[in-house]
């Protein structure tokens, strides 16, 4: 979608997925802003956020968790169908869930970029940002994505980022290329 002759308002969202601390948030926040100094309309919607705003009151069984991704599926769709780069860093865990987002942008006409951080979780846990590992080893917690609850690695993602052995700019710019490529940035 082009306005005003603006270049840079073709919408999409770019929907990031992996384990906690995979380096999801911090790869979106880095191309957000190489995107924004682009002139690219660009909003992250981070995954914590919008647990403590959209879906506050939601748990963490299979149920809530698809009810979660569901409606950052929607917002999603709805900024990126109005001109904006949607970064979206959830776990977003169970592969059904992620395929009914992509069908949603699919049925929208809406483009939508699926990133696997593909970080091992002996990595994630070591980096740990949030204490989320130390407190499921230490009994507080239970059913921690790729520990004690299943996370199903995307099969076939648009892109797969192993940031474990890059560092966050080249990942951020592997990302910025394929949306380059294909005519998102």
């Amino acid at each position: 979608m082009t306005i005003l002759g603006d270049k840079n308002v073709t919408g999409a969202t770019i929907w990031l997925t992996g384990l906690p601390s995979a380096g999801k948030t911090t790869i979106a926040y880095e191309l957000a802003g190489r995107l924004r100094a682009e002139g690219h309309r660009t909003e992250v919607l981070d995954g914590d956020e919008i647990r403590e705003f959209l879906s506050a009151g939601l748990g963490f069984s299979r149920e809530d968790r698809h009810t979660n991704v569901q409606r950052i599926g929607f917002v999603a769709e709805l900024l990126a169908s109005n001109g904006i780069k949607a970064l979206v860093p959830v776990i977003a865990p169970y592969e059904d869930s992620r395929e009914a987002v992509r069908k949603r942008h699919a049925t929208e006409g809406t483009a939508y970029v699926e990133v696997h951080v593909a970080t091992p979780v002996e990595v994630c846990s070591v980096r740990d940002v949030k204490g989320l590992y130390a407190k499921q080893a230490a009994g507080e917690i239970r059913g921690l994505t790729g520990v004690d609850d299943p996370y199903e690695e995307p099969q076939n993602p648009d892109l797969r980022i192993e940031s474990h052995q890059q560092t966050v700019q080249e990942s951020a710019a592997a990302l910025h290329a394929l949306l380059t490529e294909r005519g998102l940035a």
